[in-house]
């Protein structure tokens, strides 16, 4: 295998009569490389330049907030700001007024003047008088008070004598008041009716006979008081049907009131049918 002669520096080919290969440019790598750093210098540059002006078309995000216009923006500079729609010019005879702590007072209007809507002269009364209890402009009462008249017999009312309930003609001031009743819900169901009496109690039924009995409190005594109105045979008259015997109605029978089953007569609903009017008493 032959040798293989060293390679002599080539800083001194005079040594071994080695000369360099002259083929190559001198310095070929060297620009090479001075070349590939100028395009990156280049490229760098342009990149730079394109972001800068990107930069300067954006709107500035780091600048602070403008300054109210009635504020100082800058150190010896006052600005004269347009007023606030809150510190508008306040309409004519109302003031704005400094607080003593230098801030400023809620405003005020002036109380206002009233004109006299008349010429100067008497004064009229400060309430005007009731009227009389018999005009058209009479207020009702708060509570109605009924009086329950018959439709066979117009001139009889129901009516508590001894504390029974009669149909009986009413004349004198006591029996206008035992005939007069307070027209109030239900005990026992509000969308009917009970019939309170001016002593504190209510009319019920009992034995299936009508009295005017004290409450004694007792759910028994609520439905016992307790009629729910259905229409009569007559216009504007109603029956009186029991809220714990349905199928049974309030009728006069001898002039006394009681609760009988329904009957298919024309006694029966003649009986039975009664028109609740105005308070006799």
């Amino acid at each position: 295998m032959p040798e293989e002669t060293p390679r002599p520096p080539q800083d001194r080919p005079w040594e071994t009569g080695w000369t360099p290969d002259t083929s190559r440019t001198p310095g070929t790598r060297r620009l090479w490389l001075a070349g590939v750093l100028a395009l990156a210098t280049v490229a760098a540059c342009a990149t730079a330049i394109s972001v800068t002006a990107r930069d300067r078309d954006r709107p500035e995000r780091a600048t602070a907030a403008p300054a109210p216009s009635d504020q100082v923006t800058a150190p010896g500079l006052i600005s004269f700001g347009s007023p606030s729609p809150s510190e508008a010019a306040s309409p004519a005879g109302e003031t704005d007024q400094q607080a003593p702590d230098g801030g400023r007072a809620p405003r005020t209007a002036p109380a206002p003047t009233h004109r006299p809507a008349t010429p100067p002269g008497p004064t009229a009364p400060a309430t005007s008088p009731a009227p009389h209890p018999g005009s058209p402009t009479a207020p009702k009462p708060a509570v109605p008070w009924r009086s329950v008249r018959s439709v066979n017999h117009p001139d009889r009312f129901w009516h508590v004598a001894g504390g029974l309930v009669r149909l009986d003609p009413v004349g004198s001031a006591q029996a206008r008041g035992d005939a007069t009743f307070k027209l109030v819900k239900g005990l026992a169901d509000s969308s009917c009716y009970s019939f309170a009496t001016a002593g504190g109690g209510y009319l019920r039924h009992r034995d299936f006979v009508l009295r005017a009995e004290p409450d004694d409190g007792s759910a028994l005594f609520e439905k016992d008081a307790t009629f729910c109105p259905r229409t009569g045979s007559a216009p504007g008259a109603i029956m009186l049907e029991s809220v714990n015997f349905p199928g049974r109605f309030l009728r006069h029978r001898d002039f006394r009131v009681r609760l009988d089953p329904v009957q298919h007569s024309a006694l029966y609903r003649a009986d039975s049918a009664f028109r609740l009017v105005d308070g006799v008493a």
